[in-house]
């Protein structure tokens, strides 16, 4: 039987994330031995969406090998630092790495840890919706705790490419996001035991509207919870929601392949 290909939405493989004695090679090739055609390697400050930048630029998809992909963007935990170091580096890098970068973010609000300000929190999510509507990129979201400010924020900016990223809302929330015309993309929390809200909202999300995620090196599915995750476990993420949709692996395979193509501008 073939193995299905696969399209990991998020992760994080530089080096500030990486936990264990491995290369981003290594990471990589492990990965298309299980099937794993493309990655977005998201960027949560200067330092890591530079090195996220970097792999993208050295890692092309075909013969078997992973395509990578960055995004540039400053996680909602730090946005009181400001963000005009993150977007002197997109805009510095959109000129010659065009193929290469494929959107803004992660950002977002998070009202859990509040390690910044919610002021700032919010401050920095708009301008970083603004920044992906002037260049013309997706925006990737992180949000938790914080559904009401999000969905306002969001449907106030009306832009036509937004993933909702390792989503954890219920059936209420993803209908709002995917009345916005958002994507939803499913981590491993999908398979945890208590996260069946979770996998209801996976069940009503249109194939055509559904991406799957590790968020490597955090989350890792079921099998493998409490370990360090890695994209090529992705495909358990995938067998999780194909489970919660009733349908086939292979089905959640394809359509979030070109769901993620198709929202991150990849041809």
């Amino acid at each position: 039987m073939t193995t299905p290909a696969w399209f990991d939405s998020h992760c994080h493989i530089q080096d500030a994330y990486r936990p264990e004695d491995r290369t981003p090679g290594e990471v990589l090739d492990e990965a298309a031995a299980a099937g794993v055609r493309g990655v977005v390697c998201v960027g949560t400050d200067a330092g890591s969406s530079r090195q996220a930048l970097e792999l993208a630029a050295g890692r092309r998809e075909g013969d078997g090998a992973v395509g990578v992909w960055a995004t540039v963007g400053l996680h909602p935990h730090e946005a009181s630092t400001g963000l005009g170091d993150v977007e002197a580096l997109l805009r510095a890098s959109l000129p010659g790495r065009r193929d290469a970068v494929v959107a803004v973010g992660e950002c977002g609000l998070d009202y859990h840890y509040d390690h910044s300000p919610r002021p700032a929190q919010r401050e920095v999510f708009a301008a970083q919706i603004a920044l992906a509507a002037e260049l013309g990129l997706a925006l990737v979201v992180h949000t938790r705790e914080a559904w009401p400010d999000t969905v306002a924020m969001l449907a106030e900016a009306a832009l036509e490419r937004v993933v909702l990223h390792c989503f954890t809302g219920g059936p209420d929330e993803a209908r709002a996001c995917l009345d916005l015309g958002a994507y939803l993309s499913f981590s491993g929390i999908v398979s945890f035991a208590g996260a069946q809200e979770v996998r209801d909202a996976a069940a009503l999300c249109p194939l055509d509207r559904l991406l799957v995620e590790t968020d490597a090196p955090f989350l890792a599915p079921v099998p493998y919870r409490g370990r360090s995750n890695r994209p090529a476990w992705v495909a358990e993420v995938g067998a999780a929601v194909a489970a919660a949709k009733a349908v086939e692996p292979e089905s959640v395979a394809a359509a979030s392949m070109l769901a993620a193509r198709r929202v991150f501008g990849i041809s």
